[in-house]
């Protein structure tokens, strides 16, 4: 025993004489001959304390109500979750439509076609329709001589026979309408409305006052 102790102390005993050990890794020997793993009634007074630790609550409810919020919870995870999903996507989706439609862009049936395709397609073609409906239609202008819907006309020729059409708009209207037509046949609309503002002359100004007039007689 003695003689094994020295052994870790001192080194290897070649023939007679003890080798001091010099190594780097001295420290780290003495340390691993020291060291003594735990015993076996360590380890079950250990775990014994564990097992008496009473465990914790789960749940702040029991019996039926838990079920009940068990329940609920199932249906809104089920039904509730994938039908505000799908509204959500649907309505990000048809957001090129309606700038498209805010901005009177000529091509709103294109970029809705796109939008719809796109669902198809898993979204991919989404950022298209978006860049489309924000980019201005020149090849379209020069092409048809207007960069408008022509439901924007219809608004416009509502708005002349309700008389709040400015005299500075009648005459964009009519240059607009005269480009359209030098690129080629307007639509019947358009030509009817053509035909009134020529017929409208210089009342422009005068359609606004007249009609706040009237209101303030029906008043």
């Amino acid at each position: 025993m003695l003689r094994m102790l020295l052994t870790c102390r001192l080194g290897p005993i070649q023939g007679a004489r003890f080798v001091r050990d010099t190594s780097p890794y001295r420290d780290a020997k003495i340390k691993m001959a020291i060291y003594r793993p735990p015993s076996a009634a360590a380890i079950a007074a250990g775990l014994a304390a564990l097992l008496a630790v009473s465990p914790a609550g789960a749940s702040m409810f029991a019996g039926e109500t838990l079920d009940k919020v068990a329940d609920v919870l199932t249906i809104i995870v089920l039904i509730v979750v994938p039908i505000v999903a799908i509204v959500v996507f649907w309505l990000v989706h048809v957001l090129p439509e309606k700038i498209a439609e805010k901005r009177h862009h000529p091509q709103r049936d294109a970029i809705q076609t796109l939008c719809l395709l796109s669902l198809v397609f898993g979204g991919l073609l989404w950022p298209l329709a978006w860049l489309w409906a924000y980019t201005k239609p020149v090849a379209y202008r020069g092409a048809y001589g207007t960069e408008k819907h022509e439901d924007y006309y219809d608004e416009m020729a509502e708005r002349h026979r309700a008389g709040e059409l400015v005299e500075e708009d009648i005459a964009h209207l009519r240059d607009d309408l005269a480009v359209m037509e030098a690129k080629g046949a307007l639509p019947p609309k358009l030509r009817a409305l053509k035909k009134a503002l020529e017929q409208t002359g210089g009342a422009g100004t005068a359609a606004p006052a007249q009609a706040a007039q009237a209101k303030e007689g029906k008043a």
